[in-house]
């Protein structure tokens, strides 16, 4: 996750999927910006916005099983995720917006974004859970007025 303002977060689950990176990283960028009024994210992931509008409600209305009678994936994530968006309306701020971005197309701050996450991969690849983060000091912010390293992935 990478920001306007240059401050990021990444982390490394050895045990974890794709979707699950995704849905960690929306959790923590809705969580880390709790007080602003008007947040957009903006994401390559159409499972983790379409999770968010449309889909975590019903799970949790249907049970938190599927169609199919089983249970649904990511429950634990999915409950944050609904924790923390009621938790915005609760503080009379209006619901996150979230803008889908094309990934690997140049979009600057998915790029960077990508960035962080192959690194954060290299981790998990290792069998490293950990978390970093700018927004706390330990970590310096990102100069994202330029493009990340190549190598992210990126079509430039």
């Amino acid at each position: 996750m990478g920001g306007e303002d240059g401050h990021w977060a990444a982390g490394s689950l050895p045990q974890g999927t794709n979707n699950i990176g995704e849905l960690l990283g929306l959790l923590h960028a809705i969580r880390d910006h709790l007080n602003v009024r008007e947040l957009v994210v903006q994401a390559d992931s159409k499972y983790a916005i379409d999770t968010y509008s449309s889909w975590m409600d019903g799970h949790k209305r249907r049970g938190w099983v599927t169609s199919a009678k089983k249970p649904v994936a990511n429950r634990e994530i999915l409950e944050q995720l609904i924790e923390v968006r009621d938790a915005r309306r609760a503080a009379g701020l209006p619901d996150v917006v979230l803008e889908h971005v094309r990934g690997h197309a140049g979009h600057r701050l998915n790029s960077w974004a990508d960035e962080r996450a192959v690194r954060a991969s290299r981790h998990a690849a290792k069998g490293t859970a950990s978390e970093w983060s700018s927004l706390g000091g330990a970590q310096e912010k990102l100069d994202v007025s330029v493009d990340p390293p190549r190598g992210s992935g990126d079509r430039r």
